[in-house]
């Protein structure tokens, strides 16, 4: 299999890169840096300078660029994945945190958390499509698979706010607890996942009428309730499990996502804020901001299998074949 060409990076290997399994990109945000791990060797392969504080990343659909963050900067970076150079900036209002990308590849919908606006931006023409006032501290972004509708959480406001994609407006909210952080749709789009940092929750929804389906709580024996604050939510594509990252708990829970049961919580790194799963479901990295790594779960076996030092306050992951 050929390798990849040489590239002006900062290696932290002073080895050949591996084959090309799969990776995955994990920005820090006190560093200025992306991570690249390689998923067959558990690895950092690469690091990468961006701008001011990146935080939310995600691949366009077919990997050709990233999307970065740069909430610092104001702005969100669009890189070459290849060659690590910054190809242009979108606008994105102030203080881009999370984003989520339409199913078209086109559209990016930014959680602009400094300004209670949701911006969303063609990634095509680089201009501003529409701007949709929310609540205060947006954060949280989800577009659901049929992309018919998008999700924003506002922090203080303490609500999810579904907006229809095709008029760009709000057609309803709905309340959750205290400091949503990320939204997240089931495969088929029936449910929508919720977690709440300082409520300890993760409220899920149904979709076709925005009513409460559930209301997941967490209790972890010998840490005291205040330190459970649920943030990154992952759902396997068959829809019958959910892990949820459980910040400075330093755990991550197994729930039953036809029972809502939590099955099990699997100790992680201090403060695990989100988490990324590879195409086969078999792995899963949790990033963890203050211990400044990633730890490597078998999601088949729930059990943490490694954990792999990053940079700075690792902060989003995303996968990349």
């Amino acid at each position: 299999m050929m390798k990849r060409p040489a590239l002006p990076f900062i290696f932290l290997l002073a080895t050949a890169c591996p084959a090309l399994a799969g990776e995955i990109w994990v920005s820090n945000e006190k560093d200025n840096t992306l991570s690249v791990i390689d998923i067959e060797s558990l690895e950092v392969i690469r690091t990468i300078e961006t701008g001011e504080r990146p935080r939310g990343i995600i691949f366009a659909k077919d990997h050709s660029v990233l999307y970065i963050c740069a909430s610092d900067s104001d702005t969100v970076q669009v890189m070459d994945p290849e060659t690590g150079k910054i190809l242009h900036n979108l606008p994105s209002g102030e203080d881009p945190e999370q984003f989520s990308l339409h199913p078209d590849n086109r559209l990016l919908y930014i959680a602009n958390e400094d300004d209670a606006i949701t911006t969303v931006v063609d990634t095509v023409t680089r201009k501003v499509v529409a701007q949709i006032s929310v609540g205060i501290e947006p954060e949280g972004m989800a577009v659901s698979p049929d992309g018919k509708m998008a999700i924003t959480t506002s922090e203080t406001t303490n609500m999810a706010h579904w907006i229809d994609t095709e008029t760009q407006e709000i057609f309803s909210n709905t309340l959750v607890d205290q400091r949503p952080r990320h939204a997240e749709f089931t495969s088929d789009g029936r449910r929508l996942w919720v977690s709440s940092e300082i409520g300890g929750t993760v409220t899920v929804f149904n979709t076709e009428d925005q009513s409460e389906a559930a209301k997941i709580n967490f209790e972890i024996k010998g840490i005291s309730a205040d330190r459970v604050q649920p943030v990154g939510i992952r759902i396997t594509q068959d829809g019958k499990r959910a892990f949820v990252a459980l910040g400075p708990s330093n755990h991550v829970a197994v729930v039953n996502a036809e029972t809502f049961e939590v099955e099990k919580y699997i100790l992680v790194g201090r403060r695990v804020w989100h988490l990324e799963m590879t195409p086969d479901e078999k792995q899963l990295f949790t990033t963890n901001g203050v211990s400044g790594d990633v730890t490597v779960i078998d999601a088949e076996n729930l059990k943490a299998v490694k954990s792999i030092k990053v940079g700075r306050f690792p902060w989003g992951a995303a996968y990349r074949p």
